[in-house]
């Protein structure tokens, strides 16, 4: 480890693990972040569960540096870090980058959180992503005062987005609901949810954001 090298935190979403993040943690450890790809029970627990069973890791990782620590974020992910942060904040909080995070939920989640076989597969942190949070959940996540910001994407190949999903969404999560109060900066590309943290410019972006605190908009034409 070099004199001040940052560490990055990296969180995968609902129903992936750490691999799904795989193409990030290598580009980032190249770019020579020290890296966490966190395998966490997503499907296993609520988010305030799920932030007791990281804090040890996380604790044992931010010992090792002497820099800034960094959350990278998809999905579900994004919720998680917003509740340990809120939680445990670091005390060198770095840049947060969140992908396809539900900042405020999902009408996909609002549909399926009382069937049986969602509930069953997502477990109880699936039930927390629907759109009409309750007050306990909005105090775990806490209200976000660090430098925050959110990718979108805007495509879907998924049916369920088109059919219940308005506006541009990315198969799981529109575009407005990815949007949180005191976030510094939010873009939108051409992505799905699915694959958003495979798409080149996505992990260009990230890039970006960790570095300079903001994405880099394309400038409007002349």
């Amino acid at each position: 480890m070099t004199k001040n090298q940052d560490g990055i935190v990296l969180l995968h979403g609902i129903a992936r693990h750490a691999t799904s993040l795989a193409t990030l943690e290598r580009t980032l450890a190249a770019d020579g972040y020290h890296t966490l790809n966190l395998d966490y029970p997503a499907r296993k627990n609520c988010i305030e569960d799920i932030v007791a069973f990281m804090r040890e890791p996380i604790a044992r990782f931010q010992a090792t540096l002497d820099g800034r620590l960094h959350f990278v974020t998809h999905s579900m992910g994004g919720l998680v870090a917003r509740a340990y942060i809120a939680r445990h904040r670091p005390e060198r909080l770095g840049h947060v980058v969140m992908l396809a995070p539900p900042n405020e939920g999902s009408e996909i989640a609002d549909l399926l959180a009382n069937n049986r076989l969602y509930r069953a597969f997502f477990g109880p942190a699936g039930a927390e992503l629907i759109t009409a949070r309750p007050d306990a959940l909005c105090q775990v996540l806490g209200t976000v005062d660090f430098p925050l910001g959110v990718i979108a994407g805007d495509r879907s190949l998924d049916p369920l987005g088109w059919l219940l999903l308005p506006g541009a969404n990315d198969g799981r999560v529109t575009v407005e609901r990815t949007r949180v109060a005191g976030m510094a900066d939010h873009i939108t590309l051409h992505g799905t949810h699915t694959l958003i943290m495979e798409n080149r410019e996505a992990i260009a972006q990230v890039r970006h954001f960790l570095k300079q605190g903001r994405f880099q908009h394309a400038k409007p034409p002349a």
